[in-house]
């Protein structure tokens, strides 16, 4: 049997502060509930504290309870507000119809979900119960004449808000009928790897609030210098340089300088041109100082964390889309920034900023306070951090995917101590030079740029993450003359067709597309890939049933869904395919984050593939680590964070064997994993 529930609840904490936090002052206000189809009940905390006997015997009796988004509020509620129902409710039968759905390419909002299955309108949510909760399950604004409005203040819309809770149970059963099983809740070790997410979630981090309280002070004492600093040298114009629009015109003024935009990217290459007047110089050094976001991840870190000391619930399990990865919340763990400063002038840095003097050992505190983000995170006492990561692991998986055998032998030849660095090993097969010869910067940018079909767009865009000078990396290339003859070809067609040539000189662009093309020579196996992974697709699309192997994955195509079953037997879920120009399907659209019709293409469904695989043999290890005494505490991208005891027994080099072993379903895969132990997180 199936126990189908929601809560209701209030806290005079708000819900973007974090389900933890949120529940350290919660009160279970209605408890929704239905076995399997049945018409569902509502249990009404505020009048009848006690659970009623029916509920308790269907929690007893159910083999599975079923919540919408239960993991990470519903159970963290009951935890705090009714901890005699949450131990009643066995963790091992719990369920989530927002996993269901992240799990297969689906959004997990519950409106999001009604919408896209075409739930009849009474049973969607509507806009009067979203006007409930706003009345019952918060405080009211500090303006009202009642703070808080309950059952006795407002009866009748209380009556209304009881039906409203029945009617997410409704939506939940048959939003679960409508959804795939495949990979949760059919895939036994997805579902136990979701059942460690919830203890990782719920466990949290420790962190140091002296340090996030100090680096918002200083944060907003320079912010204040900054402002006095821009007043000064626009003679009073701009009072402060986060004013974008006042600061853009004063520079055309005053100056004559247009910029486009005030983004760091373009602020960054214009520092470069060495005619830029003084003046304008340091505008935009005042302008990059003053934008630094850091201080806002570190006001949410204080909002986030319980009393207890601990940040919890920065992980939601399968939420980075269809690859099955991870996505960071609250203060977003997986999208802290690349140190820019060397690590011990960190280390110092944040002492410094503890003390109260960082402005006393840097120009930049603005900058010192940005690297000293992943430093909030610390060892509680009696434990270190112990952490490792996988190496290179999407470009072993892409290799091995392919059977890039030439590649594959690197990596493993690097692993031994008897190779090369593989960025200067693919530079050096792309170019056909020694080793000796190799630039590693291009070959690392090469290999990150051009692995899933990327050409000169995509190679300009990780130079200037990585600081690339194109103008003088093009400027001494030896290239074949054919090669150059194609990239020039390329250009004349991309000037007429009206194709972007990304602002580039003729030159660097056919140096860049060169380079692009030479690389493809070097991975045949790769490119094949690229090739064969879209034809099966197309080929699935048509022929319902059928299966079509390409780089260890197999594709089908099983009613309005097309699946691509991964080596570790999960699946990559694709709805409504369809072939045309391009193959395409429904999902979310990353920068609108509306549901609408997606174009795809070889590369991108190997970058796909390569992702989902990566993640599975990072998650493969979970089972070791946590038998060998290791704590995962958060997992970040390719990098495990554990608590380990304070000894020697416990260290990086056995965290890394263990996240290094191939699981079975990988024979082949050259893996590799190094780390260090700290009693502060920092990026190694």
């Amino acid at each position: 049997m199936k126990l189908w529930w929601d809560l209701e609840t209030y806290s005079e904490t708000p819900i973007k502060d974090g389900a933890h936090k949120y529940s350290e002052t919660a009160e279970v206000l209605l408890f929704a509930w239905a076995p399997d189809e049945e018409k569902p009940s509502v249990w009404d905390a505020t009048e009848k504290p006690n659970m009623p006997s029916d509920l308790e015997e269907c929690i007893a009796q159910s083999d599975e309870y079923w919540g919408h988004n239960s993991g990470m509020f519903d159970r963290v509620v009951t935890r705090y507000a009714r901890p005699s129902l949450a131990r009643l409710m066995e963790e091992r039968k719990h369920r989530d119809t927002l996993v269901q759905a992240l799990c297969h390419g689906l959004p997990g909002s519950l409106d999001a979900l009604c919408e896209i299955f075409r739930l009849d309108s009474d049973v969607a949510k509507s806009k009067r119960g979203k006007q409930l909760i706003r009345m019952f399950c918060m405080p009211q604004p500090k303006n009202s004449k009642i703070r808080r409005r309950t059952r006795d203040t407002n009866p009748f819309e209380w009556l209304e808000f009881i039906e409203y809770a029945k009617s997410d149970i409704t939506s939940m059963r048959i939003l679960h009928q409508k959804m795939p099983k495949w990979n949760y809740p059919n895939n036994e070790f997805e579902l136990k790897l979701w059942q460690l997410d919830q203890r990782i979630n719920n466990e949290g981090v420790y962190v140091d609030l002296d340090l996030a309280t100090a680096a918002i002070e200083a944060v907003d004492r320079e912010q204040s210098s900054l402002a006095e600093r821009t007043h000064e040298a626009t003679d009073g114009v701009v009072s402060s340089a986060t004013q974008r629009d006042a600061l853009l015109a004063h520079i055309l003024a005053e100056y004559g300088v247009s910029l486009p935009d005030m983004r760091a990217d373009t602020l960054e290459r214009r520092l470069a041109d060495a005619s830029l007047p003084d003046g304008v110089r340091e505008l935009i050094g005042l302008r990059l100082m003053a934008s630094t976001s850091s201080v806002s991840k570190y006001r949410r870190v204080i909002r986030s964390t319980s009393t207890d000391g601990y940040l919890r619930g920065l992980i939601q399990f399968s939420g980075a889309g269809r690859t099955g990865r991870d996505a960071g919340r609250l203060f977003q763990p997986q999208n802290l920034m690349r140190p820019t400063l060397p690590g011990e002038v960190i280390e110092e840095g944040i002492e410094a900023i503890k003390a109260g003097c960082a402005d006393l050992i840097t120009d930049n505190v603005m900058e010192l306070c940005a690297n000293a983000m992943r430093g909030v995170i610390i060892a509680p006492p009696g434990k270190k951090l112990v952490i490792a990561d996988l190496s290179n692991i999407e470009g072993r998986v892409l290799a091995w995917l392919a059977g890039e055998e030439w590649k594959l032998q690197a990596f493993r030849d690097y692993d031994k101590g008897i190779g090369p660095d593989l960025y200067l090993a693919s530079y050096a097969r792309t170019f056909g030079v020694s080793i000796d010869q190799a630039k590693r910067q291009v070959g690392k940018v090469l290999e990150l740029a051009m692995g899933f079909g990327g050409g000169v767009g995509s190679f300009i865009t990780f130079a200037a993450v990585y600081n690339l000078d194109l103008e003088q990396m093009t400027s001494g290339l030896d290239l074949p003359p054919d090669v150059v003859a194609e990239a020039d070809n390329f250009w004349n067609w991309s000037i007429d067709t009206k194709r972007s040539t990304y602002g580039l000189s003729k030159e660097v662009f056919i140096a860049c597309d060169s380079l692009k093309r030479l690389w493809r020579r070097a991975h045949p196996k790769i490119v094949a890939l690229w090739k064969e992974t879209e034809d099966n697709d197309r080929q699935a699309i048509e022929n319902e049933g059928q299966e079509y192997a390409s780089g260890r994955c197999v594709t089908v195509r099983h009613g309005n869904w097309m699946k691509d079953r991964l080596p570790s037997g999960r699946y990559l879920s694709y709805p409504a395919p369809r072939n045309g120009d391009q193959v395409s399907f429904m999902g979310l659209n990353p920068y609108s984050h509306k549901w609408q019709r997606l174009t795809t293409y070889g590369g991108k469904r190997v970058e796909n593939r390569t992702q989902a695989v990566a993640r599975d043999v990072f998650k493969s290890s979970y089972p070791a680590i946590l038998e060998a005494g290791y704590e995962i505490k958060l997992p970040v991208h390719d990098e495990n964070i554990t608590y380990a005891p304070d000894g020697a027994l416990y260290g990086p080099k056995h965290l890394s064997q263990l996240m290094a072993t191939v699981p079975a379903w990988a024979s082949g895969l050259p893996l590799a994993a190094a780390g260090f132990e700290a009693y502060r997180y920092r990026k190694d």
